[in-house]
């Protein structure tokens, strides 16, 4: 699998699966929550609240995984290991912005929603046709 079939794997799977873990680290140990994910290409981009322990964590160390895919015992699914930096402008938060937010947010221009972008460090492409794991590191 070429470095071009791999990224558009990527996508796909974010595409059709939107929902993953996202884990961070405090006190040196994991801490995981699942997400709803959108990409930018192959960066990752999530919504959040200032107000979550999620952002002290991520504020102490950025460095961050995530999972996505993995509907079945044999679906190919994606681990990405990257660093987030956290984004505020109206314009990011705009293009994020889903009506099912408005749960947690009064809409895009609530001060307390942040999107997090996470930067890639590696994607690993696990239970793919290949007979063991494809990873690309960026």
């Amino acid at each position: 699998m070429n470095q071009e079939e791999f990224k558009q794997k990527i996508k796909d799977i974010v595409d059709s699966n939107p929902i993953g873990t996202l884990s961070t680290v405090s006190q040196n140990k994991p801490n995981a929550r699942y997400m709803y994910f959108q990409r930018d290409d192959i960066t990752l981009l999530t919504a959040t609240s200032k107000q979550t322990h999620k952002v002290d964590e991520i504020e102490e160390n950025p460095n961050v995984h995530v999972l996505l895919g993995y509907t079945d015992w044999d679906s190919p699914y994606i681990e990405m290991q990257g660093t987030i930096r956290v984004r505020e402008k109206e314009v990011i938060k705009e293009e994020f912005w889903q009506d099912m937010m408005k749960h947690w947010f009064t809409g895009p221009d609530d001060p307390d929603l942040i999107i997090l972008e996470i930067q890639p460090a590696s994607f690993r492409l696990m239970n793919s046709k290949e007979k063991e794991p494809v990873t690309l590191d960026m």
